[in-house]
């Protein structure tokens, strides 16, 4: 087959991803393998898209290939993607699949979103290969590798993948009314509304964002992230991770911390574009890894205004859910504009003020939790790199490691030791759920003497 690669890595030919692609190459010289750097060379590519179209057109399989950003693609080819819907190039019945690589810190959602655009485009998904940063480097990540590959060729020689979702009519947007006077409740002292205006639905978002606006009884900033001068997207480089500066010169990380990161509270806007928030938005989120792995915003209350139907993209939705629970925020609502649109931004303005006035947070679900194991284990290995990272988790008591709970891991024993004796087992009895359940009797017993 004549395989065309989209290295999405800004890093190009020295992208860690890459090199299992060049692994594979190496294994499966029966194929041709043509690597297109679209996340080092997007700038030249929307420039000249004969650069590659003629490669699409000549392909028999895309393969995706890319590190995972902030929950995703890297900005860079999630801005490829949309040129290619742009150019109409014709790539349905071609065969396309992934390689990433990653800590597993929401590889599904990543993978995910090239499988819908790649529905879009009527390609022929079969599921990629989500790997470790360096699987690469151990006997069992090559054999994964080449056995991914043999199946991927399995797939394309017996006509087999996935099936494309179907997908119900997008609902019309309905009109938001900005007129709207000012809720009379308590009010945090100042919100950010973080909006990407640019495409078809840019009047109706901004209607959104005014209402919001208008209904907020605080300081409300509205920012059109696309007015910043963003000298290019996250480069994966790591030059931020001793001491938070990023490697450009824009002055985007101190902007960020000083005028976004400070509110007490963020809205986040934008019109729903290929499964996403557009590649736009998604360099703004991309650029926040000049803060690391760090939530520095917890505790603050985050929503969004979505111009679309968040309820027809459940990636998306997760995602936005995700990323506040892995933040340490409270969800104060997600509002769109395709059924009640001034119902929805209202919930959402009176969420925001009782969660600031109330500091209201709701604890982790397993979005939050599990991803920010992920990252407690990453920085806890790298701490010599992500030196800022490394403070400030051992600063808010993150590295909350099981094997540190050594009562309750001897109390386990002593349990275990009663349950595996019959004698001893017989002789407990029901006791042994008296003793588990007694602890929370007390606390009900005592409900009434807390504080109101």
């Amino acid at each position: 087959m004549n395989i065309v690669v989209l290295n999405g890595s800004p890093a190009g030919e020295n992208s860690i991803t890459l090199q299992t692609v060049l692994y594979l190459s190496r294994r499966f010289t029966e194929h041709r393998f043509e690597i297109l750097h679209v996340g080092a060379r997007i700038k030249s590519m929307e420039k000249d898209p004969s650069a590659w179209r003629g490669a699409l057109e000549g392909a028999d399989l895309l393969l995706f290939c890319y590190p995972v950003y902030t929950f995703l693609v890297p900005a860079q080819l999630h801005r490829f993607l949309e040129l290619v819907k742009e150019s109409g190039v014709p790539l349905s019945g071609k065969y396309a699949s992934q390689i990433s690589t990653s800590k597993h810190f929401y590889d599904v959602t990543a993978h995910r979103f090239i499988e819908e655009n790649c529905h879009d485009l009527g390609l022929r998904v079969v599921r990629g290969l989500s790997a470790d940063m360096e699987d690469l480097l151990c006997e069992r990540g090559r054999k994964d590798a080449a056995a991914f590959f043999r199946y991927l060729l399995w797939n394309v020689e017996n006509g087999f993948s996935e099936t494309p979702p179907v997908r119900a009519d997008a609902p019309v947007p309905v009109e938001t009314h900005t007129d709207a006077e000012p809720l009379r409740a308590a009010a945090p002292r100042r919100i950010v509304i973080a909006a990407d205006f640019g495409g078809a639905g840019e009047s109706r978002l901004r209607d959104m964002c005014e209402r919001l606006k208008n209904r907020l009884p605080c300081e409300t900033e509205i920012i059109d992230v696309r007015e910043y001068p963003f000298a290019g997207g996250c480069l994966g480089c790591f030059r931020c991770a001793a001491d938070g500066t990023c490697v450009y010169k824009d002055g985007f990380d101190r902007y960020l911390r000083e005028h976004i990161q400070s509110a007490d509270g963020i809205v986040y806007a934008y019109t729903v574009r290929d499964h996403s928030m557009g590649s736009l938005f998604k360099l703004f989120d991309d650029r926040q890894f000049c803060n690391g792995h760090r939530t520095v915003t917890m505790d603050k209350p985050v929503g969004y205004l979505v111009d679309g139907a968040p309820e027809r993209e459940p990636n998306l939705k997760l995602l936005m859910e995700a990323r506040a629970e892995v933040g340490g925020n409270m969800l104060a609502g997600i509002a769109d504009n395709t059924r009640d649109p001034d119902g929805e931004i209202d919930r959402l303005a009176a969420s925001l003020c009782y969660a600031a006035a109330e500091g209201y947070r709701p604890p982790r679900n397993f979005y939050g939790v599990g991803g920010m194991k992920i990252f407690r284990d990453l920085i806890w290995q790298m701490q010599g790199l992500m030196r800022e990272d490394h403070r400030f988790y051992k600063k808010h008591g993150f590295y909350d490691f099981p094997q540190k709970k050594r009562g309750r891991m001897l109390a386990m024993y002593l349990v275990g030791s009663v349950m595996k004796s019959p004698r001893l087992r017989a002789k407990a009895g029901g006791r042994m759920t008296e003793g588990m359940i007694g602890p929370y009797r007390r606390v009900i017993e005592r409900a009434d003497e807390e504080e109101k």
